[in-house]
């Protein structure tokens, strides 16, 4: 009977504590998110008292991901993207190559290989959606150009992840890792056909959403029935995630992420984003309460060198990399200083990719910890920053003179 109430249990207690704990977080104006990761570590294996199943919360963990990566997708706008195109793309690669070869040179000087540095690295340079969506509503800057300068550089961000997370497996072997498909093939080879498998399943995708997506949602919409949209937006998120997992060799997040974006060209994906927030919110409260179960807290006290040194590339340098960029792009102080300070952290992709690097032998075990452990300082340093935002540009418009903000500047 106690076997049976294990699913019970995990979640139940995981939401509980995510809940007492996330609002302990909003009420010192924390974000959330750091009060679900110190949740899952209350409810995890490093502290007394309760303990969650770990197996049963990595599935969660898995449907809270699915479930993230298509809401991305939902939310893709090409159009958005292109509108800020000279700023966010330059910008973003500029930034991740920098945070990469940053995170490689750290890795390399505690003895790590280069494939984990460059994991690592990657896993440093690319900020969390959720924290930075957050604090641009709260900050009131969402709808502005600045907002529109940010969510380009983040899309471009989470692009470039979603890329990484299909590479890995399959340069698993030449990173020092082990691939989960060795076919005796050479790198080059067996990169081309897993690329062929990902065109195929593009393919089958655009097809299936430009001709059969409309056809079922229309007839669903005519029924009116809500519960049965929203199922029928369930079923093709895990649908769509699970067949490419199994039929086309293609990880769950990316197939979650491409049947968003197919869903988002039809006239029901705006609906479908509504229907969907409540459902993607609660289990990407399970996925970080997940990750808090594999933090460490004497970790944080062994190590305060090396997480120092996260925190300082995480919150420092890539701050002032994105604020260097930005401004050399044409954008005023104000506009570059807010979205440097906005990107100054990360989140939920630098969890998935330290995941798959540590599940490949890519990634030791202590750089997933680093990441955690930079991932909880840095949101909560980046929310206190931003709650002083104003102060900071009125401070620096004092020193260094006002400057307007004009949307001539972006080009």
């Amino acid at each position: 009977m106690q076997h049976e109430t294990e699913l019970i249990g995990t979640v139940a207690m995981g939401l509980s504590a995510a809940f007492v704990i996330g609002l302990i977080s909003v009420q010192l104006h924390i974000p959330p998110i750091v009060g679900y990761l110190i949740a899952g570590v209350i409810v995890g294996p490093f502290t007394p008292g309760y303990v969650a199943d770990a197996s049963l919360a990595s599935q969660l963990a898995e449907l809270g991901v699915i479930l993230l990566m298509f809401g991305v997708g939902l939310h893709f706008s090409l159009h958005d993207l292109l509108e800020v195109k000279r700023v966010a793309v330059p910008g973003a690669l500029i930034r991740i190559v920098i945070g990469s070869l940053l995170g490689l040179l750290v890795a390399r000087i505690w003895g790590w290989s280069n494939g984990a540095g460059l994991v690592f690295g990657l896993g440093l340079s690319v900020a969390s959606t959720v924290v930075l969506l957050r604090a641009l509503i709260d900050y009131g800057a969402l709808g502005d150009i600045t907002g529109k300068i940010a969510v380009g550089w983040l899309i471009v961000e989470d692009l470039v992840t979603v890329i990484a997370l299909v590479l890995l497996p399959v340069l698993a072997s030449s990173m020092g890792g082990v691939s989960p498909h060795e076919t005796g093939n050479g790198v080059a080879e067996t990169v081309a056909i897993s690329l062929a498998k990902v065109g195929f399943f593009l393919l089958v995708m655009i097809m299936v959403g430009r001709r059969v997506l409309p056809w079922i949602f229309e007839r669903v919409a005519g029924i009116d029935s809500r519960e049965l949209f929203i199922l029928a937006v369930l079923a093709l998120a895990l649908g769509v995630s699970y067949g490419a997992s199994r039929f086309f060799d293609v990880s769950f997040a990316l197939g979650a992420f491409v049947a968003g974006l197919v869903l988002s060209e039809t006239d029901f994906g705006h609906q479908a984003a509504e229907e969907l927030y409540t459902i993607r919110e609660a289990f990407g409260v399970l996925f970080f309460v997940s990750v808090g179960m594999l933090i460490d807290p004497a970790f944080l006290l062994h190590h305060p060198g090396q997480i120092l040194i996260v925190t300082l590339i995480i919150v420092v340098a890539k701050t002032i990399v994105a604020y260097a960029v930005t401004r050399l792009l044409g954008q005023p102080r104000s506009s570059a200083l807010t979205v440097a300070i906005g990107l100054g952290q990360i989140g939920e992709f630098s969890f998935i990719l330290a995941t798959m690097a540590v599940s490949l032998q890519i990634l030791p075990k202590l750089g997933s910890d680093l990441i955690l452990a930079g991932a909880l300082t840095s949101i909560t340093i980046n929310a206190l920053i931003f709650r002083y935002l104003s102060r900071i540009q009125v401070w620096l418009d004092g020193r260094l003179g006002p400057v307007p903000i004009t949307l001539s500047e972006l080009g």
